[in-house]
């Protein structure tokens, strides 16, 4: 499934299982709870959805 990355907006791939995020074209790579995280800190609008993780 393609999803957006956070670093250069341009499509990264996540995988069936929800496994990871890797990005081909600026090297991203995470592990889905890591790329919700990343994410929630990057951009304020999604701050809210860090109290459904565990930090």
């Amino acid at each position: 499934m393609k999803i957006r990355c956070p670093d250069c907006k341009s499509a990264a791939e996540l995988s069936d299982d929800f496994s990871f995020v890797k990005c081909e074209n600026c090297g991203f790579d995470k592990t889905y709870g890591d790329y919700v995280k990343y994410v929630a800190y990057k951009d304020a609008r999604y701050s809210d959805i860090l109290s459904d993780y565990k930090l």
